[in-house]
């Protein structure tokens, strides 16, 4: 199993995360690609929140694809266009991964592959083999 900790000495996480998590060399590793807001149907909503969750949506479904769930998340890179984009790319991770805290890293940028693109997340996960 992942073991996800905080240690003694560093401050705590400022949100849901944990900041690390060891991979037992009997796992199996998942590299997810960074993912967009985008529907199956090619969409791409103009609303920053509805991209977020769609970013997450892929990531979970990409996980299913390979028997896995939010709780095999190891890690999340987050890509946000603009500060104030922030709340809403927050509110749709935690409707869509609940309790689990991989390890997080966010960052904001100026611009994303595409300019309609607000949010960018990228994944790692890892499952008993």
């Amino acid at each position: 199993m992942l073991r996800r900790f905080n240690p003694d000495g560093v401050a705590p996480p400022l949100s849901n995360y944990s900041h690390a998590v060891v991979v037992p060399g009997d796992m199996k590793q998942l590299h997810v690609s960074g993912q967009i807001g985008i529907m199956p149907d090619g969409t791409i909503p103009e609303d920053v929140g509805e991209q977020a969750r769609w970013c997450f949506a892929n990531v979970l479904a990409i996980l299913r694809a390979e028997g896995m769930a939010a709780d095999n998340l190891v890690s999340l890179t987050t890509y946000v266009v603009g500060e104030d984009n922030l709340a809403a790319v927050r509110q749709a991770r935690q409707q869509a991964l609940g309790e689990a805290a991989p390890a997080s890293t966010l960052v904001f940028v100026t611009a994303l592959a595409t300019p309609v693109l607000k949010v960018e997340v990228q994944a790692v996960a890892a499952s008993v083999v």
